[in-house]
């Protein structure tokens, strides 16, 4: 297993220490929640980063990067949703952790039909997601659930990572509907002529 790998495994081992510190009945719990947190979202760039240098890209990290990311920012909703239990920030977080089930499940019926997957990259808008989603959960793990400042501009970093995410959604949805629309109809002929 190369450096890169081995920097994306520790992000996903770091999930149950984040939960542990969160859980934690101390003041310090918050913070040292968040700061592992970030910390795992930093090995998030510099995993991608060293790969790239080191020419040590593999399919098994092509695979783990992008798993890795979304069970620490999923894990991270979870439990401020549990924490907070307020609107502002359960539904960014739904639409988030949807948004992620229903490009998941898009991406695998795609590949399915022997398609590349719908829609381009657009590395400007997906980067100014991320940094607003990860700027709102480093911000939000580190306070408790009160109506200070800092948990406010948390809640707005989170409502623009969540009209960001919701957005690429859609750009998703639109370049796989003539896909869906086409397909669909043949798949529904093909199980009616089996019927």
């Amino acid at each position: 297993m190369n450096i890169p790998n081995l920097i994306t495994v520790l992000r996903v081992l770091l999930i149950p220490i984040f939960i542990l510190l969160f859980y934690l009945p101390y003041n310090w719990s918050y913070m040292a929640a968040s700061s592992v947190f970030a910390f795992a979202a930093a090995t998030d760039w510099l995993d991608g980063y060293l790969a790239r240098r080191l020419e040590q890209s593999t399919p098994f990290g092509a695979f783990l990067d992008p798993v890795a990311d979304k069970l620490m920012v999923a894990v991270a909703l979870v439990l401020l949703v549990q924490e907070h239990g307020n609107l502002w920030l359960t539904l960014p977080a739904a639409v988030i952790i949807g948004r992620e089930i229903v490009v998941s499940a898009l991406r695998e019926w795609m590949a399915e039909l022997g398609r590349t997957r719908p829609g381009g990259r657009c590395p400007t808008w997906a980067n100014r997601k991320t940094a607003a989603q990860m700027l709102a959960l480093v911000i939000l793990l580190a306070n408790p659930p009160a109506f200070t400042f800092w948990v406010l501009l948390g809640y707005a970093f989170l409502l623009i990572a969540g009209g960001l995410t919701l957005w690429s959604m859609l750009q998703y949805l639109r370049a796989a509907w003539p896909h869906l629309k086409t397909d669909g109809r043949k798949e529904i002929k093909l199980f009616e002529s089996r019927g």
